[in-house]
């Protein structure tokens, strides 16, 4: 049997507060950060647009407590099945771009029963915009 990281742990216990009553998909996501580890799981809603994932929610808990480095990120969705196809444990896209825009590009991800990952082999053409020709509201008033 392989070794569980802390994080996957923590990971798993967060998917207990999934609220799924349509998918019937518990996820749980952690992510460590400067200040701290920070969970989310994902809620879904009977209009599927507003359903967030798990990986979101513990990224913007952390950056609502005001994290500003993301070192690394664990994902479990504990009602998969050992013959599910490893896709189908894997972030989505959104949260990929997400993962991307937050987390460096050598910071690690993992997925329960999958495996461990660089940000930038997740989404390796993320959508990207020159950070100095956005308006920084800090600066401009």
């Amino acid at each position: 049997m392989a070794k569980v990281s802390p994080l996957v742990l923590q990971a798993r216990f967060a998917a207990h507060h999934a609220h799924c009553p349509y998918s019937h998909f518990h996820v749980g996501a952690v992510v460590q950060t400067d200040i701290g580890i920070f969970e989310g799981c994902n809620v879904e809603n009977a209009s599927y647009g507003l359903t967030i994932c798990a990986e979101r929610v513990a990224l913007f808990h952390a950056a609502t407590h005001g994290a500003k480095q993301f070192r690394r990120l664990a994902v479990s969705c504990i009602s998969a099945r050992e013959s599910d196809h490893p896709e189908s444990k894997m972030p989505c896209g959104a949260c990929r771009q997400v993962i991307a825009e937050l987390m460096p590009p050598e910071a690690l991800v993992e997925i329960d029963g999958v495996g461990v990952w660089r940000v930038e082999e997740l989404l390796p053409l993320a959508f990207r915009l020159p950070k100095e020709s956005t308006p920084n509201p800090e600066t401009e008033a």
